[in-house]
């Protein structure tokens, strides 16, 4: 039976219910296969080490490094893509295929149909509703703070601590809504022939459905990629390879068909 013709009446595909045993196995395949091809997860964290550096940089010289903060937030909500290679590099080992730089490469476009660049699509919409929702929410707390907007002091003072506590409740619920359309979409639309629709949808049935494992595993990602940009962005060369893996044999262990 093809992929399309498993979809339900509910536009998912079917999915295993997940334990607390699945997201260690997942993690265990994934230290097995950053450790098994570490040049692959070592390229894909570089280019997202000097992402996040650039940003930094920039903004400091432009005068904005206010501005770093909420777009800092809203950087890991990129790793996903960051992590598409991994996803391939995982389901070739898996598959017995040969790891080739070119075929690697090549799983940034997807299946060659379009819908991984579509899911990006959305996902760029997303994070600029979040830009403004922050933009916003700065402009509340600013005009009470009589901080200069090039000032760091904001940060430090009532109104920076306020605009700190309210930006991070907005922003998580932002990056809640991302990961759960995300987390499994994006290594579903790298192994089958399926519309982003049905894979958005069947990724929010699965956070749905095993609500413990996948918050259990959103928090971990949020936990390690904001501890791994603190120095320099320099814990990412482990931990962004570790959690592509990981996340594909999640994928994996709730779609294993």
């Amino acid at each position: 039976m093809s992929d399309m013709s498993a979809v339900s009446s509910s536009g998912t595909l079917p999915a295993h219910k997940l334990e607390r045993d699945d997201l260690k196995v997942a993690l265990r395949a994934g230290l097995e296969d950053f450790k098994a091809a570490p040049a692959f997860g070592l390229f894909f964290a570089l280019v997202y080490v000097l992402g996040g550096l650039g940003l930094w940089f920039g903004l400091g010289a432009a005068g904005q490094p206010v501005w770093f903060i909420p777009i800092a937030a809203g950087f890991p909500l990129f790793a996903p893509f960051a992590a598409i290679g991994l996803y391939e590099v995982s389901r070739r080992r898996e598959a017995g295929e040969a790891l080739e730089w070119s075929k690697i490469l090549g799983a940034l476009q997807g299946r060659g149909d379009g819908q991984l660049a579509l899911v990006a699509i959305g996902v760029l919409l997303i994070f600029g509703f979040w830009i403004i929702l922050a933009r916003g929410i700065f402009a509340i707390f600013m005009a009470r703070s009589g901080v200069g907007f090039d000032s760091l002091g904001l940060l430090v003072s009532p109104a920076g601590i306020s605009m700190l506590l309210i930006g991070t409740l907005v922003g998580a619920i932002v990056a809640l809504v991302l990961y759960s359309i995300t987390v499994i979409s994006l290594p579903m639309l790298l192994d089958r022939e399926v519309d982003f629709v049905t894979a958005m949808i069947t990724s929010v049935q699965v956070v749905r459905d095993n609500p413990e494992v996948m918050l259990v595993w959103a928090a971990v990602i949020a936990g390690l990629l904001v501890a791994a940009m603190i120095p320099a962005f320099l814990g990412l060369f482990v931990v962004l390879p570790v959690l592509g893996h990981t996340t594909w044999h999640l994928y994996r262990r709730a779609m294993p068909g």
